[in-house]
């Protein structure tokens, strides 16, 4: 039976309040995955082949468009990877943060149209607390406290991924841990970036929740979310933090790294930071 969608459809809808670039339509099984027109299916990625081709070829042609020059093929690989699991992971973690839900989408149940900003995805069932009004639904499977939530989260996200990796890996030349940094970023900077527009309030808790998610010893992700603060010029905090992995973007920009970039300083990042601030 499917989730019904009032499980999750409130979620979904303050995702795209958040992030009016995403967009996110529940199907029932009887409704086939779109494909074509822009869409892929994740099944297909992780397949490989000519749709994973395909998908790779657009980033390599953004990359010569916007960069005036060609990505190596590991770096290629590094942006069409992020652009698929920063908003596959936010089917999970949007709906853990706000309503204690964890649904369960393998790669059979998610299709992507990237240009259009568009998730379609069928749930097959999701974890939630005792006391849940939802915990009543079909699908629903409850789970005894906070910890073991935490614990589904990271289970659906790798089970959602690893398929994925399996397929980019070998493009990337990277393996396990270096992959699942990758991983652990995208579950990160994901919901940080959400909660941020959700407001002040709703920043700083997705950080104290992603730490206790990521505390450091949770295999296969790697390491912590990283976050710390800097202090700016008028002696005001500024969150950052350190990324597990690399999206090799200096391969392009030398002297633009990304503000969470272990290869920019500290003085570099109050730069930007301030500057954000400011604009």
């Amino acid at each position: 039976m499917p989730v019904p969608a009032s499980a999750l459809a409130d979620a979904h809808a303050r995702l795209t309040e958040a992030y009016p670039g995403l967009t996110v339509t529940e199907l029932s099984w009887s409704e086939p995955l779109p494909e074509g027109d822009g869409w892929v299916t994740a099944a297909s990625l992780a397949a490989g082949g000519e749709a994973l081709e395909t998908f790779l070829a657009w980033d390599d042609a953004q990359i010569l468009r916007d960069y005036g020059q060609r990505g190596r093929p590991d770096v290629v690989a590094s942006f069409g990877l992020h652009r698929y699991a920063w908003p596959a992971c936010l089917l999970f973690t949007v709906p853990w943060f706000l309503h204690r839900r964890v649904p369960r989408h393998g790669v059979a149940d998610v299709s992507y149209d990237r240009t259009a900003g568009r998730l379609a995805v069928r749930t097959a069932s999701f974890a939630c607390l005792p006391g849940d009004p939802a915990a009543a639904l079909p699908g629903a499977r409850v789970v005894d406290g906070e910890d073991a939530l935490r614990a589904e989260l990271r289970a659906a996200v790798a089970e959602h991924l690893e398929p994925l990796l399996a397929a980019f890996g070998p493009r990337l030349r990277r393996r396990g841990r270096a992959l699942w940094g990758m991983v652990t970023d995208e579950v990160v900077e994901g919901l940080w970036y959400v909660a941020g527009q959700l407001g002040a309030d709703a920043e700083r808790r997705a950080r104290r929740e992603l730490e206790l998610l990521l505390p450091g010893s949770a295999v296969p992700y790697v390491g912590t979310p990283g976050f710390r603060e800097l202090n700016g010029p008028k002696g005001e905090a500024l969150p950052t933090r350190d990324r597990a992995s690399c999206c090799l973007f200096y391969t392009l920009r030398p002297d633009d790294t990304c503000v969470t970039c272990p290869r920019t300083c500290d003085a570099d990042r109050v730069a930007k930071l301030t500057a954000a601030t400011a604009a």
